[in-house]
């Protein structure tokens, strides 16, 4: 018994290193790659403003803040589709299947098509993006509302296993359909725009964005770190919960939210991003089990290192072109979550 105990310890500890370095290693992958012919040297030289000022600006304003956007993205995104899965006792839950991506997505379309925001415009030669700050508001706004009345509905219900999942894909539907109007009665310049916006793209990060990620995602951490005991306690079932001194319907709602204003701060940013907060929690559990102290911190270094390496695929796969990393996520995530099905199934 102590023998097995030990070795779930090492290969825990095993897991956490490796993922420790390859987050390190993929953090400055994503720096040091991407278009351009800037040499390794000239990338550290760039990093610390004491290269050309080409290798400067490159790094600097430009690779920077997007590689700091997918390490903290990738960090958010997995941690929300981890309590989402665990307060649902649903391994289908994420996101996307609560509908918070969409409702963002949503208010993004009203944003750009009804109000104008969003447009890109030349200027004297210059790119200039119309109203920057209106789409995330509205994106991040929507998002909270659905997670506020998905919430909200479940708990009318009384939180069931699926019943939160099933109001989040229903009400992601409706919002989805709610898109696709707005759409339909877009001119060519505002449909061209909103389409953009829903691609996933780090290109679009500035340090800003990375400090508001930066703050709710340790917000969020420190919360889910704190009470990562709850969360093994809620594996057990309602019940045993209860036994124990939890209030299950305010702590399910609290986390709930906490992932789901994660999600919201992303997507309002970036766009939707698929299948991180579905398929690296499933995979980490695998690997380290369910004791949610580790969980949390292997799923943040997998969810960071797939976001990262994805959007170096990005700017790799077409030499001089920035491929949405949302679209390299979906199209990489979808085979591995269909794999993790049909082995769970196998395995029961």
């Amino acid at each position: 018994m102590n023998s097995k105990k030990l070795n779930l310890k090492q290969k825990r500890i095993l897991v956490l290193s490796i993922l420790g370095f390859t987050t390190f290693l993929s953090f400055f992958l994503a720096l040091f790659v991407g278009n351009g012919s800037l040499s390794i040297k000239e990338c550290f030289e760039g990093l610390f403003g004491m290269g050309s000022k080409v290798a400067n600006v490159v790094i600097q304003n430009i690779r920077l803040p997007r590689v700091i956007a997918g390490l903290l993205a990738g960090i958010a995104l997995s941690i929300a589709g981890l309590i989402m899965q665990t307060m649902s006792n649903n391994v289908m839950a994420s996101p996307s299947t609560l509908g918070v991506s969409n409702a963002a997505v949503l208010g993004a379309n009203i944003a750009i098509v009804i109000l104008g925001g969003g447009v890109i415009f030349s200027h004297g030669g210059t790119i200039i993006k119309d109203n920057p700050y209106l789409i995330s508001t509205f994106a991040f706004g929507f998002a909270l509302l659905s997670t506020l009345l998905v919430l909200g509905l479940s708990r009318i219900k009384k939180y069931n296993n699926a019943t939160t999942v099933l109001i989040g894909v229903t009400f992601g539907t409706f919002c989805t359909g709610l898109t696709t109007l707005v759409q339909y009665f877009a001119t060519d310049t505002t449909l061209s725009a909103a389409v953009y916006w829903s691609f996933g793209d780090l290109g679009r990060a500035n340090y800003t964005d990375d400090l508001i990620i930066f703050i709710v995602t340790i917000v969020a951490l420190i919360f889910f770190i704190t009470f990562s005991y709850r969360y093994d306690a809620m594996l057990l079932g309602d019940e045993t919960s209860s036994t124990l001194g939890i209030n299950i319907n305010l702590f399910r709602f609290i986390s709930l939210l906490l992932a789901s204003l994660l999600t919201a701060v992303c997507v309002s940013t970036f766009g939707i991003i698929g299948f991180v907060g579905l398929v690296v929690p499933q995979v980490t559990r695998k690997l380290v089990g369910n004791k949610h102290i580790v969980l949390i911190g292997a799923s943040s270094m997998m969810g960071a290192t797939v976001l990262l390496i994805s959007d170096v695929l990005c700017r790799v796969i077409l030499p001089g072109y920035s491929l949405p990393v949302g679209a390299i996520t979906s199209i990489v995530g979808a085979p591995i979550f269909i794999t993790l099905l049909l082995v769970g199934r196998r395995n029961k």
